[in-house]
């Protein structure tokens, strides 16, 4: 790869410096320099990526190729490298990240530049700007992408992202308003500090931004009035609204599928205390599962919690299933099948956020599931929040997902896993994590000891 990186850049670098190459539309067909701004932008990406040292992420990896295949179509006279030019905005959003977003911007820009009615174009610079944590333009973003989309069906997720976008920013303006109600009435005035935080809060500000200015003002009024005080409890609602709303679309979006959305703390009140079991999804664990009165159904039957994990191929529709576990995996994991399988819970590990929540929109069935979980739950592995391991180590499968999620919650009072050998055996590094905390073994089972 390093090689092919260099390689490309080489190239990125002989077009986009190419001097006196002719505008499109004259004779000689060369690319424009709007696509010629977005190469030595695509160009300028690949230095850092080339200066971070090997690539191990496929993300990113797509996103070389993207630029490849941009630069190839700049390249070939009379080639349109618009649908190009969008792909590899797609990509470098794909591939996550803070620089990943900005290169997206940027070349949305560009984009935006050639074809001003792209919807394409415009859905991209809100999608980027979104990701960029800038609500405000995001929305103008994509009131231009309605503007040019004949298609309703395929307008609904921005309508929704919209709606979310412009709540998140009615939460701050009420607050704003609350705070300057209540400064008016003090005799002495709001202290400077407070004054301070309500002036650094703007519904305008990147999220981050908004979301530390909105925290301080809820601390210090808090500290001021006390938590007992009717606005200030009213401040402290629309901050855990406007943070929820930061991380996902509303309840009521059918983005549930009629179900309750469960974060990290239900989560562990669902499994404190209780025995779960993993079942592995093999023909042989499916067949002895469902022979009337056989020990292995008498073994699942016997646990508070049973957790499947993706799509099952040999377990019967009507298997019980308490928690269902999958992971998101391809570039379009929302055309996938839907998950109509019943089950208590379901949990979707997935990233990015976008990816995320198209997939829980299309493959969410109403009725399937009692609760979803929330996007808090959507990366467990990885959020600093949680486990917040590096992800060069490679992918992992759900069941270990599952494994270091429960073990990190700490609450059930037993792991065991059912008829993972064989073609449901885990990778050796996932192995080498279940042997440390094995507590015994017998021939239908490995029991977990979790720390």
């Amino acid at each position: 790869m390093g090689q092919t990186l260099t390689g490309l850049l080489t190239s990125v670098r002989a077009i986009a410096g190419r001097p006196g190459t002719p505008a499109q539309g004259r004779p000689g067909g060369g690319p424009d320099q709007a696509l010629l701004a977005a190469l030595r932008l695509c160009g300028d990406h690949l230095s850092a990526l080339a200066a971070a040292g090997p690539l191990t992420d496929a993300r990113r990896t797509r996103l070389i190729a993207s630029i490849g295949a941009l630069t190839t179509a700049c390249s070939t006279p009379g080639a349109d490298a618009f649908d190009a030019l969008l792909r590899t905005g797609q990509q470098a959003l794909d591939s996550g990240g803070e620089a990943g977003a900005r290169l997206a911007l940027a070349l949305a820009d560009e984009a935006t530049a050639l074809r001003a009615r792209s919807k394409g174009a415009w859905r991209l610079r809100g999608n980027a700007l979104d990701a960029l944590g800038r609500g405000e333009e995001a929305i103008t973003a994509y009131e231009r992408h309605l503007a040019l989309q004949q298609n309703t069906a395929a307008s609904r997720d921005v309508e929704r992202r919209i709606a979310t976008l412009r709540a998140a920013g009615d939460r701050i303006d009420e607050a704003l308003t609350l705070f300057r109600a209540g400064a008016d009435t003090e005799a002495s005035g709001a202290d400077a500090e407070v004054s301070g935080a309500a002036a650094r809060l703007s519904r305008h500000l990147p999220a981050a931004e908004a979301r530390t200015a909105f925290t301080d003002l809820v601390r210090l009024r808090t500290a001021e009035h006390g938590a007992g005080d009717p606005a200030v409890r009213r401040l402290a609602t629309l901050y855990a609204e406007h943070r929820r709303l930061s991380d996902r679309d509303p309840v009521a979006d059918p983005l549930l599928g009629g179900a309750e959305p469960i974060g990290v703390p239900g989560l562990r009140r669902l499994v404190a205390g209780r025995t779960v079991c993993l079942v592995a999804d093999t023909p042989r664990t499916a067949e002895q599962e469902q022979r009337p009165g056989s020990p292995l159904a008498a073994l699942i039957e016997g646990y508070d919690l049973v957790v499947r994990c993706d799509e099952a191929r040999h377990t019967a529709p009507a298997a019980r299933t308490d928690l269902h576990a999958c992971t998101l995996r391809g570039d379009t994991p929302w055309k996938g099948p839907r998950w109509d399988r019943r089950a208590g819970a379901r949990l979707v590990f997935g990233d990015p956020l976008p990816h995320w929540r198209l997939a829980l929109r299309s493959r969410l069935v109403p009725g399937a599931q009692d609760r979803v979980g929330d996007a808090t739950l959507r990366r467990p592995l990885h959020d600093p929040a949680l486990l917040g391991e590096e992800a060069g180590a490679g992918p992992a499968s759900t069941a270990y997902t599952v494994l270091r999620l429960l073990d990190f919650l700490g609450t059930p009072a037993r792991v065991d896993l059912i008829g993972f050998e064989g073609p449901a055996a885990l990778s050796p590094r996932e192995r080498e994590w279940v042997g440390t905390r094995t507590a015994n073994t017998d021939d239908t089972a490995v029991r977990i000891t979790l720390r």
